[in-house]
């Protein structure tokens, strides 16, 4: 690929990160020029995707140095398309610009909507550079003008005074995530001698002249980057932030939760040749991300905001995918961005309709069937599930076992189908039962057919070989099956179990979600002052 069509693909991203250098009231005074330039700038970023798709496509991946200083080779700016890139980049300009012709609209006759234009154009291509970025300085950079631009939208209302209190809480807790970014910075330079994915990658696999640098290194390089990855995508204990800033307007709840908080997980991705290599990195990536998918799953469903369910709900989905990771499953670790990415996009801007869709509806209660009926369901449930699964995966030839993750990946899949089989069992109505079990298969059909296909497209991007596992490695796994079943077990008998005192002890401690945010509170009123207001 000639610089020529670098430059070209590299344009659109850089033009919408001098969208920040418009002054405010010269947006808010052109705003009509502004909408016009927003969506314009926009579709040619989604053109630039396809562009960057083709060329891939054609040419394979590409690795082009646009600028670097003399005598500073480690200086340069430069893209890096490969599969991963093109995926992400065609799904960032794509929710983007839906989220730009959504802002029009939404905030159409505010005095600031110049402003608020302009913030978003600036964190899209913050983000498109983050994606694009041929090396780890400039991946790094993109990084911390992601969390600027997002921490301005979030003050978009500065009378809002919990709007101002949530952002100040992601401020603390982002910061945390550039200073882990910055101590592997310097651990990785150490050890490869250069930021450039290439090198680094060479390096890590035996193929590069830079000879691989010592495990215990490599472990703590892993390490940093996976908790600087987990302070983006709201993980646990990092995760209080994202529920808390929901009074921001509905385009940027749409932004953070199909775009933003997917800077982790692509961190994550890419350098996972390099996190492979480590067994604390991975093992910390399944635990964690295990337990912020239970923790936020089970606090979801205790939540009587429709936007904070979503933030937890998100907070369980990023856990899962970042447990992907940790399980080796890179590839349904994006198949899983993906997915998700476009469904909390349409939830959040479609979330007004939604509940007035719901109120027009009315439903006659259903009887309560009996705990026979209700365990006897769930075992047939169960036994249906486990056979969609084997029958897909022997459709699609995909042998569970071989596959980084597979065996759990696979338990936690069937527990999701058996949960759905089993409602429509208990409805009592055939044709729910039968539409259920159909859904069932045809979810399990798609998924193992997109993790088969992912696979493949990503290519040579993702480590193919693992580590062998460790003792240790397979305390971690185990524990993490048996939370997936233990949290299957808890909402199963929820309904029956609801009169008892420590149920209801529990559901009350679960609505506040464990109160898991109080040291991020603590330390956002130590350092600005005073306490929390009222959401």
């Amino acid at each position: 690929m000639t610089e020529s069509i670098g430059v070209l693909i590299a344009f659109p991203p850089l033009a919408l990160l001098a969208a920040r250098l418009i002054p405010g009231d010269v947006a808010d005074r052109q705003v009509e020029l502004l909408r016009r330039v927003s969506l314009g700038l926009s579709a040619l970023t989604l053109a630039m995707a396809i562009v960057a798709a083709a060329v891939v496509a054609a040419w394979g991946p590409q690795d082009v140095a646009l600028v670097s200083w003399p005598g500073m080779p480690l200086l340069n700016v430069g893209i890096y398309l490969d599969p991963l890139s093109v995926v992400m980049l065609l799904l960032i300009s794509f929710i983007g610009l839906i989220i730009v012709r959504y802002s029009v609209r939404y905030l159409d006759g505010e005095a600031t909507q110049g402003r608020f234009l302009r913030s978003i154009l600036f964190t899209l291509g913050a983000v498109l550079v983050m994606v694009l970025s041929r090396n780890l300085l400039m991946f790094t950079a993109a990084w911390m003008m992601t969390s600027y631009a997002l921490h301005r939208l979030l003050l978009h209302y500065p009378d809002r005074a919990w709007a101002v209190w949530a952002a100040r809480k992601k401020f603390v807790i982002s910061r945390l995530g550039d200073a882990m970014l910055l101590a592997a910075l310097v651990l990785t330079f150490r050890a490869f001698g250069s930021f450039d994915y290439h090198v680094i990658f060479d390096a890590v696999s035996g193929t590069g002249p830079t000879a691989s640098a010592p495990g215990w290194l490599v472990s703590l390089i892993g390490v940093c980057f996976v908790i600087g990855a987990m302070t983006k995508s709201a993980q646990f204990p990092f995760h209080s932030w994202l529920p808390d800033t929901m009074e921001t307007p509905t385009p940027v709840s749409a932004l953070m939760h199909a775009g933003v908080i997917n800077a982790g997980g692509f961190l994550v991705i890419r350098l996972s040749p390099l996190i492979a290599q480590s067994h604390v990195a991975l093992d910390l990536l399944a635990a964690i991300g295990a337990l912020t998918a239970i923790f936020g799953g089970v606090v979801m469903m205790t939540q009587t905001s429709i936007k904070r369910s979503l933030a937890y709900s998100t907070i369980a989905q990023m856990g899962f995918m970042m447990l992907q990771c940790g399980l080796g499953a890179f590839s349904a670790a994006l198949l899983h961005i993906v997915a998700h990415s476009l469904y909390k996009a349409h939830a959040f801007l479609s979330c007004g309709s939604v509940l007035e869709r719901a109120a027009r509806v009315r439903t006659s209660p259903s009887p309560e069937p009996s705990a026979a009926y209700r365990i006897a369901s769930c075992a047939v449930a169960a036994l249906i599930a486990v056979g969609a699964s084997l029958l897909a995966a022997a459709f699609w030839g995909i042998s569970l076992g071989s596959k980084p993750g597979g065996a759990v990946l696979g338990l936690v899949t069937t527990l999701a189908l058996t949960q759905l089989i089993w409602q429509s069992l208990l409805t009592g109505s055939k044709g729910l039962a039968v539409r259920g079990i159909g859904l069932a298969a045809v979810i399990a059909w798609v998924y193992l057919g997109g993790w088969l296909a992912t696979d493949y497209l990503l290519g040579p991007a993702v480590p193919r070989q693992m580590l062998p596992m460790t003792p240790i490695d397979r305390v971690v796994i185990a524990l993490v099956a048996c939370g997936f079943i233990g949290a299957f077990m808890l909402q199963a008998a929820a309904a029956g179990l609801a009169h008892l005192p420590w149920v209801r002890a529990f559901y009350i401690h679960a609505t506040n979600g464990f109160y898991a945010d109080i040291p991020a509170r603590r330390i956002t009123a130590k350092l600005w002052g005073g306490v929390a207001p009222t959401p």
